[in-house]
This record gives structure tokens, C-alpha cells and sequence, in this order.
């Protein structure tokens, strides 16, 4: 009945919610929102060590805490892996128990990529006796072993830290491992040898327990090298080698860059950092990731959240006032890389006049008796300095001139070509289904015949070309920025059935012209059909393409046939 006039008119009653906050501890919301804060409330992450030593370990794997199993034991490298034989149409809705084996992933950090050859012959020791021969290259430098029982755990550790390596904050809401140049301190073109500064970080932030409970994971990168050669635009934190007009070598600043669903290009901030301020600018960064943090919503607890709603000049603002309590010098942006490939694939003169001689392994995928090979020729050839790439691939150090051809014939004689081609060089591949609970298709045996596939199908192709392929959608192959980017999904083939397949995304890049790939509308490609569609889009590329131009830039710019 409508209202009279001597009837009061009244509004429908509003549900009134308190908002709860973001769960900045700056701010003072120190009340778990979710599970994973509040198992990080009751213990820290780096204490699980000590009951995977006296408890786990000895009364295996079904006497483990669940939210040791699945949360703090993260602090330390290790990861359930997913149990064999459950198709990707089931990641998404089993429970954590049903996905999980009882075995384990286990990731080495090794920051900067710097290892010697004595402890790369651990790593492989380690993998064939621990780990069923598996030792995975990832695209952060480190190495991921497979099947390793928590009975192995404590022995793994004292090997691997004999020689001075560490599985400590490998994974979990921790700073993760610091991706370096792996031609810092010898590359006959570098800017500024960024050793000490990921040295000193090691020394301050691994570790600690100021540092051992943020938000999420954190990423950083540090290289003088004008190639751009540590991906830093997807890095939460990065430093970039660049010359001062006033003040010479240092490093341009970059912050808040990230993929998985919600990619973002980092940001400068326009501040020019010495190389002894380097550590204190980081500890600076990550100190308002911890306290100023999302962690409420683990979709949006990454530190480029908190940047795109902040601001790169209230960011600035708030480190120099709050963290470092000065003010940084403005400085200039790093200079366009000349060279079109990043990895040090190949024979290179270093500073000194020898040589490094970078080689690719197919898609990151190498075995423990291969590392043990390695291990030898790089001892024979050079000094016993060997390192990591994020692009999955390895260097040898410090080889003399006449030692070149050998270490190259010998490498080739483990299938670790230094002349790839441009798909063994370019393309890249995660862990997949074989072993990632979040998985949804197969990665690493795709990648690796589509490499063959194609230097059958297109023998003549050499311009460079990135090819990433990923098992689900959360970028750990960092589809968004390559020029083929492949992420895994359930697709429906011509007969209706529902198979392995990819979403292609395409001309994505990093550098200075970084940006995401393009998606093509309804553009999906089943795992059978993939060879014949690259080969078909790369071919029309090879017609199309202008004088000079990238893929990148051609696939900008095709129409939706050409790129179909």
C-alpha cells in the first residue's frame, strides 16, 4: 500500500559491514585474515626444520603437521608433489590431500647463479641418489629436484650445505632467491658487478626472522649487465646496472613487477642507487612489502597491488621517510640492450680475455649424471665456475681460447648444444603435470618434441623467438612476455572431446619495450595440433615482417587471421 502523506516514508534497512582492512600490519591489523596467516602467526615458517629433523624424518611422511605439510615447510624448498596418474580436470577439484604423493619437491636456491663445479657434482650426486636422477633448470636460477622421501630430508641438507648451499626460503611467503647476472664481475660489457650486493643481502635477509613472514613470496633481481639479462621487470624488486652523468656506475630501481593472473610490469622509481646502498635500499623494499602488505587476499598480497594503489612517487616517498630516512638521488634509465638474445648462449670473451661458453639443455630439463658431466668438463676447460641462467640454461667459466672447441664438442657429446637453434634456445617450459598440483596439462616432454618439431618443419628459421609454455595459468614460464606464450588448459578438439591444449598469447616482451602478449579471440590450440599452428604462424611472420622487425612487433600489429 503506498504511503499517505501522514504515513513517514521509510527507507529500506542498508546491511552495514565494517571493512576489516587490507591486514597491513602498518596500519594495525595484525588479526589473521586467512589460513596462511594465522599458521605463520603460530610458528614461523623456518622453525619447521627442527621437526622434519627429529620428528618428520624419522616417523615419515604420514606423521607431518598439515599445515607443516602444506604451508611452513615451504620455508625450507620442499612442496608435495602431485600424485601420479590424476588428469588435469581434477587439479582444480580435488582436496590437498588427494593431490598430493608422498613424495616431494625440493628446490636448491642459488642466488645469483653462481655455483662451483664442486658443488654442482653434489647436485648431481644428490639427484641420482635421492631424487630418481630428476634436477630441473628453473628460470630463477635454481635447480628443483623430484621424488625426494622427507626420510632423505637431513641428509640432503648437510650435503647440500658442506658445500655451501642452502634449500632456506627457496619457496613459502619469504624472500625467495636473488637472481644476478650470471656473467657478473667477467662479462667484457658490464656496467657494475653486482656480486657484493647479493652477497651482502645473503648475508642480512636469508634467514632472518624480521624478514621470514611476508605478505607472499618475494622476487628480486640485481645485474650491471646492458643486456637486461635477469628479467627485472617482473621482479618485485630489481636493480639495473646504469651510468651516473655525476656519480658513474650504480643502479636504476625498479619495483612492483609480477605475472600469474594479474601480470605487471615493474616500475622505475627514478632513483639511482651505489653499489653500497644496494642491500640497504633492498631491506628498505621488502621492509614495506612485510608492513604494509595485502594479506587479507592472497590474490592481491604482492607487493604490485600495493604499488598500483599507492603510486611510484608515494612509494618513494614512503621508503625514503619511513625505511631509509634520506633522500635517494635521482637517476637516469638503462640504456636499450643491443642484443637481441639475453641468455649468454654461445662462445663470449670475457674481461680477462678468456672465454664463457653458455649452452642449452632442452627446456631447463637435465638429469643428476649430466650435472656430474658438466661438473667434469667445466673443471677440465676453465676454473670450476659454472652458472645458472633464467632463460634454463648454464655457463662455464674462465675457459682459455684453446680449450674452447674441446668444452664445446664435449658438451654437444651430452646433447648441451652451445649452437642451438633458435627453438632449442628460445623455448621454455614449467614443471607441468608430471609433477605441479596446479598443473592442468603437460609441459616439459611438449616443449621438448615441439623443439625437434620444429627444426624438422622450419630448418631455416633464426631469428630469435620465444616459445613459453605453461601447465596452468599462474605464469611460472612467464607466458605473458614471450612471443609465443602457451598457457595450459582443458580444450574441446573436433570430435567435442575434451584434451590437453594451450591459450596462445603472442608478442609479448621484456626489455625496455616490455609489455604483455596479445590474445586472440577464441584462440585455443589442443596439444596435437600445436607444431603445425607455430609453424604455421611463424611462416606468415617470415612473409609479413618488415625489414628489422621483432616478432613481437609484427604480432602487434597482424590482423586476427594472419596470427590464427
Amino acid at each position: 500500500m503506498a504511503a499517505t502523506p501522514q504515513d513517514p516514508v521509510v527507507a529500506p534497512r542498508r546491511k552495514v559491514s565494517r571493512h576489516r582492512g587490507e591486514g597491513q600490519w602498518a596500519v594495525g591489523h595484525f588479526t589473521p585474515l586467512n589460513g596462511n596467516e594465522q599458521f605463520k602467526k603460530d610458528d614461523d615458517g623456518l622453525n619447521v626444520r627442527t621437526r622434519i629433523e627429529t620428528i618428520y624424518s624419522k616417523r615419515g611422511f604420514d606423521s607431518i603437521d598439515p599445515n607443516d605439510l602444506r604451508g611452513r615447510m615451504r620455508w625450507w624448498g620442499l612442496y608435495t608433489q602431485r600424485k601420479p596418474g590424476i588428469d588435469g580436470g581434477k587439479t582444480a577439484i580435488l582436496e590437498p590431500e588427494e593431490l598430493d604423493d608422498k613424495y616431494f619437491m625440493l628446490r636448491v636456491r642459488i642466488d645469483g647463479g653462481r655455483l662451483t663445479t664442486e658443488q654442482l657434482r653434489v647436485i648431481g650426486e644428490i639427484s641420482q641418489e635421492f631424487a630418481r636422477g630428476t634436477a630441473d633448470l628453473t628460470d630463477r636460477q635454481n635447480v628443483q629436484y623430484h621424488w625426494i622421501r622427507i626420510e632423505d630430508v637431513p641428509e640432503i641438507w648437510d650435503r647440500l650445505e658442506a658445500v655451501g648451499l642452502s634449500t632456506t626460503e627457496a619457496c613459502g611467503d619469504t624472500p625467495r632467491v636473488i637472481l644476478g647476472s650470471p656473467v657478473a664481475g667477467i662479462a667484457e660489457d658490464e656496467i657494475i658487478d653486482g656480486t657484493p650486493a647479493v652477497e651482502e643481502i645473503q648475508r642480512r635477509i636469508i634467514g632472518n626472522k624480521d624478514f621470514s613472514n611476508l605478505p607472499r613470496k618475494f622476487k628480486s633481481a640485481i645485474s650491471g649487465s646492458p643486456l637486461l639479462d635477469v628479467a627485472h621487470e617482473i621482479n618485485d624488486v630489481a636493480f639495473v646496472g646504469v651510468n651516473h652523468p655525476e656519480h658513474g656506475p650504480g643502479f636504476d630501481l625498479w619495483v612492483g613487477g609480477g605475472l600469474s593472473t594479474n601480470p605487471k610490469i615493474g616500475q622505475r622509481l627514478g632513483a639511482w642507487v651505489p653499489l653500497d646502498e644496494v642491500a640497504d635500499v633492498f631491506e628498505g623494499v621488502i621492509s614495506i612489502f612485510r608492513d604494509y602488505g595485502y594479506r587479507r587476499l592472497r590474490n592481491r598480497a604482492r607487493l604490485k597491488f600495493l604499488l598500483a594503489d599507492w603510486g611510484v612517487e608515494k612509494f618513494r616517498q614512503v621508503l625514503e621517510d619511513e625505511y631509509l630516512e634520506r633522500k635517494l638521488v635521482d637517476g637516469p634509465a638503462p640504456a636499450q640492450p643491443v642484443a637481441r638474445w639475453r641468455d649468454h648462449v654461445g662462445v663470449h670473451r670475457q674481461q680477462d680475455g678468456r672465454y664463457y661458453v653458455g649452452f642449452a639443455p632442452r627446456v631447463g630439463r637435465i638429469d643428476g649424471a649430466t650435472l656430474t658431466k658438466i661438473a667434469e668438463l667445466a673443471e677440465a676447460h676453465g676454473s670450476g665456475r659454472v652458472r645458472t641462467t633464467v632463460e634454463q640454461k648454464m655457463i662455464v667459466l674462465d675457459v682459455e681460447e684453446g680449450q674452447v672447441d674441446s668444452l664445446v664438442e664435449g658438451l654437444e657429446a651430452l646433447d648441451l648444444t652451445a649452437r642451438p637453434s633458435s627453438f632449442r634456445r628460445g623455448t621454455m617450459a614449467c614443471t607441468g603435470i608430471e609433477y605441479c598440483k596446479l598443473a592442468i596439462v603437460e609441459t616439459k616432454a611438449r616443449g621438448a618434441s615441439l623443439i625437434d618439431e620444429l627444426e624438422r618443419r622450419i630448418p631455416e628459421f633464426d631469428e630469435p623467438i620465444t616459445i613459453n609454455i605453461n601447465g596452468c595459468p599462474n605464469a611460472c614460464a612467464r607466458i605473458q612476455v614471450a612471443d609465443i606464450g602457451l598457457k595450459g588448459q582443458l580444450v574441446l578438439n573436433d570430435a567435442g572431446e575434451q584434451v590437453e591444449g594451450y591459450q596462445v598469447h603472442l608478442g609479448g616482451a621484456l626489455g625496455l619495450e616490455a609489455g604483455f602478449g596479445r590474445k586472440v579471440r577464441g584462440l585455443k590450440v589442443t596439444s596435437d595440433e600445436l607444431p603445425d599452428y607455430i609453424e604455421r604462424v611463424l611462416k606468415r611472420f617470415q612473409a609479413e615482417r618488415e625489414d628489422g622487425e621483432r616478432f613481437a612487433a609484427w604480432a602487434a600489429r597482424a590482423s586476427e587471421e594472419a596470427l590464427s
